[in-house]
């Protein structure tokens, strides 16, 4: 399926600033991180547990959003308020050059920069004096879960990844993306690159149809093309900053991508991946049983693969994406230590020294 060629009018985007942020206690807050070493700054919503006191510790979970998307969608709105009830410190951000965050030109989707954001916003929690910069995780949705188990392989102070029907963005884009025809997209992509150089307009591509009755009117029946429009361009999850767009011109090293690349050997923390069992051609089942399959120096690896549950339906259906915090919160409280306490956190500080 290659992407739908619709021109998109480029947003404004506001001066970066350095983030301030209040002491007062509230169930989320709106921060803009601009570390000493970002020349533009993430936008992300910091998510607390009900009963949040600045003056305790507690394990952070950084929600990385899908492709196309932002943190006010599936990331922010669903897995990111579950995960904050269940006690844990939620940062949901939008990835660079996309949503409320900084970076021009806009729309671009840079797998590397996806995943130095990831660090980026770390570099920013290990600065809250209420997050233990020991007890740092991530969970990552469609695109987001591959930049999730990415980002895990170099960043250590990650200590527990969960994908949720993760996608191996470079793959996807290698295959389906580009008609089964990358070097003919990388050529596309490098003859409208230099058209820009010299003044023509930006080429966004609109990555979906416009509506579903569009979507429909062609033709369309993949399940994931008909979900994901019936998800992002219907109010049940549509954001203005997560709209399903990229520059085409700018996307070249996303085909020389692997997002599982060296996984048997640099991913040792535990992981678990969530796939549903009602297949399209995104991949995200394909992409999660090779994923579970390599990660073989994990310290613990699970994969819960989901019967009745469909790539978009774990965006957020409750009937797919109940079972599937049911399995997440439980390993992700295991592996950060969600209310064990002071005697349990002395005895884990004290393993860790041993260790």
């Amino acid at each position: 399926m290659r992407p739908i060629r619709r021109q998109a009018r480029r947003p404004s985007v506001g001066l970066a600033c350095q983030v301030q942020h209040s002491r007062r206690r509230r169930a989320m807050q709106a921060v803009r991180i601009q570390n000493p070493d970002m020349a533009w700054h993430i936008a992300a919503n910091i998510l607390f547990p009900s009963d949040f006191d600045e003056g305790h510790k507690y394990p952070v979970i950084v929600a990385i959003h899908p492709f196309g998307s932002c943190k006010e969608q599936t990331s922010g709105d669903v897995y990111g308020p579950a995960l904050a009830k269940e006690g844990f410190v939620v940062i949901a951000y939008d990835a660079s050059f996309q949503g409320e965050s900084g970076g021009s030109p806009r729309w671009i989707e840079d797998p590397t920069q996806r995943v130095e954001d990831v660090s980026r916003v770390i570099d920013y929690a290990v600065t809250l004096p209420y997050v233990d910069a020991d007890r740092i995780g991530v969970l990552g949705i469609c695109g987001g879960g591959g930049y999730a188990i990415n980002a895990t392989l170099t960043e250590k102070r990650i200590k527990a990844v969960v994908s949720i029907t993760g996608v191996n963005i470079g793959r996807l884009f290698r295959e389906d993306f580009s008609e089964f025809n990358p070097l003919g997209a990388l050529e596309a992509m490098a003859a409208h690159r230099t058209a820009e150089a010299r003044g023509e307009e930006r080429q966004v591509n609109e990555l979906l149809p416009a509506s579903p009755q569009a979507a429909k009117a062609a033709g369309q029946t993949d399940r994931d093309v008909v979900e994901a429009t019936d998800y992002y361009k219907t109010p049940r999850g549509q954001a203005p900053g997560g709209p399903a767009r990229m520059l085409f011109s700018h996307a070249q090293k996303t085909l020389a991508w692997d997002a599982f690349a060296f996984a048997e050997v640099l991913l040792t923390q535990p992981v678990m991946v969530v796939i549903g069992q009602k297949v399209g051609s995104f991949g995200a089942f394909r992409d999660g049983m090779e994923i579970y399959g390599r990660a073989t120096a994990s310290a613990d690896r699970q994969i819960v693969s989901l019967e009745n549950a469909s790539h978009y339906d774990l965006y957020d259906r409750p009937e797919a994406t109940g079972p599937a915090l049911e399995k997440a919160v439980p390993f992700l409280k295991k592996h950060l230590g969600v209310g064990e306490g002071v005697v349990g956190a002395i005895k884990r500080v004290a393993a860790k020294a041993i260790s």
